[in-house]
């Protein structure tokens, strides 16, 4: 997907953050410090992480600054309603940010924290797919812990199955 407007990107990056958003509101108050394994990202880790990728490194490098990424530990926010509201304050302090970024932007050259060179508006189309990413994470603890997710696209896939069954005909 190439895009030359930064609107095109704002609606459908908006629309992977509210499929993100429906994902983290399901995760229970007493599992977001679980992780199925010792030393891996917890549910906050990963809520934390995507937040500050999005805000202090995305949102950085298309506005030729470096990289300010912090990590994702506790010293962000701690407990589900602090780790959401920075979860959501990042979200809109980036947009805002991204929603500056005019044609000739899109078009120039931003610097990533590994020092390459890269068109804006590629990197900026990489910021879902890491969003997406750690968000299949999130779906696969849900899984593990037993929680009922929310379908990504409004369909499960046993209702995909079903709903094919009847077009054979």
């Amino acid at each position: 997907m190439e895009f030359t407007h930064i609107d095109v990107f704002l609606e459908y990056y908006g629309k992977v953050r509210q499929r993100t958003k429906r994902l983290l509101d399901i995760i229970p108050d007493d599992k977001m410090d679980w992780t199925p394994i010792k030393g891996k990202f917890t549910f906050a880790d990963l809520i934390r992480h995507l937040a500050a990728i999005e805000r202090f490194m995305y949102a950085e490098n298309v506005q030729g600054k470096p990289s300010r990424y912090p990590g994702c530990g506790k010293e962000l926010a701690v407990g589900r309603e602090a780790v959401l509201r920075f979860f959501d304050q990042c979200h809109e302090e980036s947009m805002a940010i991204f929603a500056t970024l005019t044609p000739e932007n899109l078009s120039g050259k931003c610097v990533t924290p590994a020092g390459t060179s890269i068109t804006t508006w590629k990197w900026l189309r990489l910021l879902p797919e890491h969003e997406i990413h750690h968000r299949g994470q999130i779906y696969t603890y849900a899984g593990f812990l037993g929680i009922k997710t929310p379908p990504i696209y409004g369909m499960t896939s046993e209702q995909v199955a079903e709903a094919s069954r009847g077009s054979d005909a």
